[in-house]
């Protein structure tokens, strides 16, 4: 009996799919479908078509692509992200259509119009690792590019994918290429503080369960936050050393972008009731190790080993600081375990600031004061929930809402003892209430004599500082907020702070200035444009302030001229004229 012989071939193999589709079709299933479908049509399979590519099939929110070469192939995938970035560009965020890629050479079984093999699946699997908007390649196909394509990688190191048998390394396609018309820029190095300085880089979740992740960040974040209370020391912000996470770095680079000295780099590994702590601290001028230590106990001695770290870390890096001041880091913010848990869990959704994480986030934070009735910083973020609720209009039930913001935050203030979280989060949280903005700015100025690395603080403190009418003292929380959280993805709304202060010193084209630029990176966010149609009205430019409340009205249909003052709680009343005399020349209605 004869054989059938099976045909082969060595391809390009381009594994697609859209980021969250199941939450976009929860929300608007035809309105997503609609998105998808013109993508596809103006975008993505004319870009396949000029790259000499096949779609072998797609699966509802997915595609298999072949090419004839890895080059086409990277291409067409670069081309079609940079695409979307401009499609998105005035899509709000919780609607936009992101793809992730993954992009192998293999070889493949061709069956009909078909194609199967190990080739294919290494594609489908670092498509899954790929974030939203990005593409990860294996190293066959970063090797084959080289020389050919001027696309820079970054090497995330081997994985172990699943169902495929050997590790597989895995590159990146670096973020930058991925901008419209993108040039690579080459940061200058920040200058080093006049103190001993620190960036603790995300820890390996090293338990082989990625549901673990919110353990090894949280063991970073509690170093981050006991470092940031010695006042002898000046420690990079969470925000910034979390851009580094899932990335193979180079100590000596992240030093000279983060502007500090020393870099601080483990692992964590979580067994049923055990748990190991790995660290390693750097000096990142020179790339030397200056020491390395594994910790080890039970899960109900994580404060303790958290405490170890931190004094040994102290100990190589600032040795003359006094036994006093590590027993003041040493207060825990609960006692309870499960508490805890929760916070951590909380923080994971806190961050994400989408509608859904910031429910899911006050939902936990609701759990961690259930089992711990005296978590300070649990009732101080759990007020800030419903500060996000109320800025970024999610406020369901205002009436409802706002009293309960205030008892939470006034009861964070009740509980803080000394807790610099509770406080500056409560004090934010006060901001937002009626008559309670001055209360609220000591509260924060408190916290940061208590922890003066704390980013989050010098960032409200700022707005704060803006609402009590002191613009010159706000723009300096800012730049301090800034300089301590250098790549914080949120920087631009820290410049909109500085462009409002600006705005409120009379210097219109300055605020101009900065607003524009923000908004090269936040096209859509409602209180920038705001600023800006407003500076550029009392700048005289009316044509550019005419086009931006344009904009305003369009994501925010019902803003008036009347509820200008509740969306700036400025304490003098000049400055509520000003911005609205701005707003008025700009166009905005009555």
């Amino acid at each position: 009996m004869a054989i059938e012989q099976v045909e082969r071939r060595l391809t390009a193999i381009l594994a697609a799919d859209v980021a969250g589709y199941s939450r976009l079709m929860g929300a608007d299933e035809e309105g997503t479908l609609a998105q998808l479908k013109a993508h596809r049509r103006a975008l993505v399979d004319p870009k396949i078509n000029e790259h000499r590519g096949r779609i072998v099939k797609t699966t509802g929110d997915g595609m298999l692509v072949e090419f004839a070469s890895v080059v086409d192939a990277l291409r067409c995938a670069v081309e079609v992200q940079r695409g979307m970035l401009e499609r998105n560009a005035e899509v709000p965020r919780e609607k936009r259509i992101e793809f992730r890629v993954g992009i192998h050479q293999g070889d493949i079984i061709i069956d009909g119009g078909d194609i199967f093999g190990d080739g294919v699946n290494v594609a489908a699997r670092l498509e899954g690792l790929a974030e939203p908007g990005g593409i990860c390649v294996s190293a066959r196909v970063q090797e084959d590019a080289q020389g050919k394509l001027d696309i820079p990688f970054e090497d995330i190191g081997e994985q172990q994918l699943k169902n495929i048998v050997r590790p597989i390394r895995v590159y990146r396609v670096k973020s930058g290429q991925l901008v419209p018309n993108a040039a690579v820029i080459t940061q200058p190095a920040l200058p080093l503080p006049d103190k001993p300085s620190i960036a603790v880089l995300p820890f390996q979740n090293m338990s082989g369960d990625s549901e673990q992740d919110y353990l090894a960040d949280g063991v970073v974040e509690e170093i981050i936050t006991a470092l940031s209370r010695f006042r002898e020391l000046f420690v990079i912000a969470r925000n910034s050393s979390f851009t580094y996470k899932g990335r193979a770095v180079d100590v000596k680079q992240v030093g000279r972008e983060l502007g500090v000295r020393y870099v601080l780099e483990g692992s964590v590994r979580k067994a049923p009731n055990r748990i190991r702590i790995t660290v390693q601290l750097i000096e990142a001028i020179s790339g030397i190790h200056l020491w390395a230590d594994r910790i080890e106990g039970t899960v109900g001695d994580i404060f303790e080993l958290q405490d170890q770290v931190t004094e040994n870390v102290i100990g190589a890096i600032a040795p003359k600081i006094e036994q006093a001041e590590f027993e003041r880091t040493k207060r825990k913010p609960t006692d309870r375990l499960d508490a805890y848990d929760c916070y951590l869990r909380a923080m994971m959704y806190f961050y994400k600031w989408t509608s859904e994480s910031i429910s899911e986030a006050l939902r936990l934070f609701y759990r961690a004061i259930e089992l711990d009735p005296n978590f300070a910083s649990a009732h101080g973020l759990a007020a800030w929930c419903y500060v996000r609720r109320r800025l970024s209009g999610w406020m369901k039930d205002p009436l409802r809402e706002m009293p309960e913001l205030e008892r939470l935050a006034r009861r964070a203030a009740e509980l803080a003892n000394g807790d610099a979280v509770a406080l500056y989060s409560a004090g934010w949280a006060l901001v937002q209430v009626s008559g309670s903005a001055e209360a609220g700015g000591a509260m924060i100025d408190q916290a940061l004599t208590l922890n003066p690395n704390m980013t989050g603080a010098w960032t409200v403190g700022g707005w704060t500082k803006i609402f009590l009418g002191e613009p010159d003292t706000a723009s300096e929380y800012f730049a301090r907020a800034i300089r301590l959280n250098p790549l914080d993805p949120l920087i631009p709304r820290m410049h909109t702070g500085i462009a409002a202060a600006q705005f409120l010193s009379g210097r219109y084209k300055e605020a101009a200035l900065s607003a524009q630029s923000a908004l090269r990176q936040h096209p859509n966010d409602l209180p920038l444009l705001r600023v800006a149609a407003a500076s550029y009205a009392l700048a005289g430019q009316i044509a550019d302030a005419q086009k931006i409340i344009a904009r305003v009205c369009q994501l925010d249909p019902g803003l008036r001229l009347s509820r200008v003052a509740e969306l700036a709680p400025c304490r003098r009343p000049e400055d509520v004229s000003r911005y609205v005399d701005g707003l008025r020349k700009a166009g905005l209605t009555e």
